[in-house]
């Protein structure tokens, strides 16, 4: 795709450390709410429910996590740890921030990104958010500038 940006995913272990503490919150609390064998084993389930949204979601580990993307020409195209690759379409309800961009993707693939500025280096991320809120790419200053001067 020319004129995307491909953006390369890192695994976040912020993210993966803060999703595995509000699933043990949540097993605390069923277990303090109604304790006894089942809240237990509901308990374990939420922990090894918050340990497999890690593995997927933010180290990035799982077969069909996405590790990719590429934004800027058309379509956004992901491409996934397997190697597979698509293009998608972006839901309009997306969420921008300092630290995280949400994206949730409506087709093919049923799913919300959740991105972190620690997955990205700080130019790209900054990139991603300006193209989330715009849908479009901020232009690079050095290449203006020298177009600029040519002319």
């Amino acid at each position: 795709m020319s004129g995307a940006l491909r953006l390369e995913l890192r695994p976040s272990r912020a993210l993966a450390a803060l999703i595995i503490v509000a699933h043990g919150a949540a097993a605390v609390a069923a277990y303090v709410a109604v304790p006894g064998t089942m809240a237990a084993l509901l308990a374990a389930l939420l922990l090894a429910l918050g340990i497999a949204a890690a593995w997927s979601r933010a180290l990035l580990r799982n077969p069909g996590s996405v590790r990719a993307i590429e934004i800027g020409a058309g379509q956004p195209v992901v491409e996934l740890a397997d190697g597979e690759r698509f293009a998608v379409e972006v839901a309009p309800r997306h969420y921008v921030s300092r630290f995280l961009v949400i994206l949730p993707l409506v087709s093919p693939l049923r799913r919300t990104l959740l991105l972190t500025g620690d997955m990205l280096e700080p130019a790209e991320f900054r990139r991603l958010r300006i193209w989330t809120l715009w849908n479009r790419l901020a232009a690079d200053k050095r290449g203006v500038a020298a177009k600029q001067l040519a002319a």
